[in-house]
């Protein structure tokens, strides 16, 4: 996937300004940056909720920016937004079958899959979401993200608001996923988890980019862990 040149507006402000960003297929991307920095507002414009008033957006070499929400799901880019967003009403197994709705139903293999990549859910598959914990909420937002199959996973805050022991159960989740062959874009306010995890990272400010590279070497960097990842 690639982003070239985004420029997003939001009323009669610009808030993404020429924004460029790869995510190469199998790899996790780190995109970093401060509260209001337009890391959430990139994720929303991927996933078609935002428009772009110039710049593209392209998946597998196709054009996609235009396309509408449903239409871009269906190409294979599943959203996991920050504060999860599950179905409180819903069951998690209902809550499921919600994220494998444009495949027409949930495949065996889908659900067989995100059960064993999250076995908690196995056990509490008809608790309704609400009365989930924190953790068990995250995880259930990500194995809905996950059962369409995608082919690029939009992951937003995967670690807010989560105690220590969850942050390191979800971390270890998402090593789980680099290893299977998953784009994964990654939003996260612990920079030190997230260029862990990452193969590579973009760090945002005030909705451009200004620094990138590889995860390890912005880890290493004292003016980049000073200066932009709080660390």
């Amino acid at each position: 996937m690639e982003l070239r040149d985004l420029t997003v507006r939001r009323g009669k402000a610009e808030v993404l300004h020429g924004v460029s960003v790869v995510v190469p297929p199998g790899e996790v991307v780190a995109l970093l940056g401060n509260n209001g920095a337009g890391k959430s507002t990139t994720l929303r414009t991927i996933s078609g909720l935002h428009r772009a008033s110039a710049g593209q957006i392209y998946l597998e070499g196709g054009r996609i920016s235009h396309l509408a929400p449903r239409e871009i799901v269906q190409l294979g880019i599943s959203h996991v937004p920050e504060g999860r967003l599950i179905f409180p009403e819903l069951t998690v197994l209902d809550n499921l079958k919600m994220g494998a709705y444009v495949r027409k139903g949930l495949p065996k293999e889908g659900l067989d899959y995100v059960l064993e990549t999250f076995p908690v859910l196995g056990q509490i598959l008809h608790r309704r979401g609400g009365a989930l914990s924190g953790g068990q909420q995250q995880m259930l937002a990500i194995a809905r993200g996950l059962v369409a199959q995608p082919k690029v996973l939009l992951l937003d805050e995967p670690s807010l608001g989560l105690a220590p022991i969850v942050v390191h159960a979800i971390a270890g989740v998402l090593e789980q996923l680099r290893t299977t062959g998953l784009s994964i874009l990654l939003v996260e306010q612990n920079a030190e988890l997230a260029l862990r995890l990452a193969n590579w990272g973009y760090v945002l400010a005030n909705g451009r980019v200004t620094v990138s590279g590889a995860a390890a070497s912005l880890v290493a960097d004292d003016e980049v862990r000073r200066s932009y990842l709080g660390i």
